[in-house]
């Protein structure tokens, strides 16, 4: 009876205050490379052993001001919950740490094309593990995604790895994390409670040997570091938030702002270079996403 009454309440429209749960954290996001800029002179595995430790009080103080801490206890206690989360805690921590290299290594374009990518990736994922079926303007979306890569490879003489890891590594995190059986906001907090040890010794590891940042080398380090918490959990809880308010046709074109904001901000602040071959790949990208929405939104409007 529970759960049909909450099935009830669920309502599949937009929302305004979903909308503005889901603006905000997309638009936090979006600014993320100009604070991970800051911390470009800090190497990136120290950045991330410093996410994930300082989110573990962040999310901790949310889930205790919503009193859900009883629901994290009680996936805790079963084997099975707390494999899964590892696994989507280890993709989580790969997509993290290429993605705090690449703002700092000034491959900031690639960071922008990994995630426009991840739509596209997400749809090939379904259908081959899920064997969902697949639109013909799908089909043409993935082909143009992959003729956009195939031409940066033959370009650079190697494979963009920037953009496929964070692709790949968000793509499963994304699928793996469906079947773990938790809300998000607990998810994400057992994701960096499994990896808070292993970061604590490392970021202890790194201050005993001198090299570390957190208070030897000023207090804008510090102020930096500290705040790795905030600016990796707070979004993510306000966009968990907010996804349950909006469709999802909804959420699948707001999600291009991301990728946008970070392209806008490689080109225009970081003056990373782009030259025709980029321009060829990312319209390609852009087609193929535009194909992609079209697709989508004929669904949603059929359903």
């Amino acid at each position: 009876m529970a759960t049909d009454t909450v099935a009830a309440d669920i309502k599949n429209e937009d929302s305004a205050r979903g909308f503005g749960f889901v603006l905000t954290a997309y638009l936090l996001w979006g600014v993320l490379p100009l604070y991970m800029k800051a911390m470009a002179h800090i190497p990136a595995m120290e950045v991330i052993a410093h996410r994930i430790f300082w989110s573990v009080p962040v999310a901790g103080a949310v889930l205790l001001a919503l009193g859900r801490m009883g629901d994290v206890k009680a996936a805790l206690s079963h084997p099975r919950t707390v494999a899964m989360a590892s696994v989507t805690a280890m993709l989580i921590t790969i997509n993290w740490g290429t993605y705090v290299w690449a703002i700092g290594a000034g491959h900031s374009l690639d960071a922008a094309l990994g995630y426009f990518i991840n739509p596209l990736f997400s749809i090939a994922l379904g259908a081959l593990l899920l064997k969902e079926r697949l639109a013909p303007t799908q089909i043409v979306a993935i082909c143009l995604a992959a003729a956009a890569v195939v031409i940066l490879t033959v370009e650079a003489g190697t494979l963009p790895w920037v953009a496929l890891s964070l692709t790949f590594s968000w793509g499963f995190y994304a699928f793996f994390r469906k079947t773990l059986p938790v809300g998000p906001n607990q998810g994400f907090f057992i994701e960096v409670l499994l990896l808070c040890i292993p970061a604590l010794l490392y970021i202890l590891y790194l201050e005993a040997r001198g090299e570390g940042h957190l208070y030897r080398t000023g207090i804008s380090d510090m102020a930096l570091l500290l705040g790795c918490g905030f600016v990796t959990a707070l979004p993510l809880m306000i966009f968990a938030n907010g996804a349950k308010l909006l469709r999802l046709s909804t959420i699948g074109i707001m999600q291009y702002i991301v990728p946008t904001m970070v392209f806008l901000i490689a080109v225009f602040l970081f003056k990373e270079p782009f030259g025709t071959t980029q321009m060829i790949a990312f319209s390609l990208i852009w087609a193929g996403l535009a194909l992609y929405s079209w697709s989508m939104l004929r669904q949603s409007r059929g359903r």
